[in-house]
């Protein structure tokens, strides 16, 4: 699965409001998680974790203009992607509206 948002904004204030919705995420739904792990490389979120014995992972890059998200999903939820898609997709326009 990818997506590419516009984040309408510099890298870094991009970064910075990722990083605070990751956090409101986690105390929100961390429970849920287990083996949660994520950690910057550059411009770059690598991100693992399993919730109910399905495990996901992947990636985050903030471009001058463009957040591009890429996730990998286990095979038994192939038939929500659509789904999980239109979802990742709401939060993003949450984090980063239009100009």
């Amino acid at each position: 699965m990818r997506l590419t948002v516009p984040h309408h904004t510099t890298k870094e204030k991009a970064r910075k409001a990722i990083d605070e919705r990751l956090g409101q995420a986690l105390a929100q739904y961390g429970h849920y998680l287990n083996e949660s792990q994520h950690q910057w490389d550059g411009e770059k979120l690598t991100f693992s974790g399993a919730a109910r014995g399905f495990k996901v992972s992947g990636s985050l890059e903030i471009t001058d203009t463009d957040v591009i998200i890429e996730g990998k999903l286990p095979l038994i939820a192939k038939p929500f992607e659509p789904r999980i898609k239109s979802a990742v997709e709401k939060e993003a326009a949450g984090i980063f509206p239009a100009a």
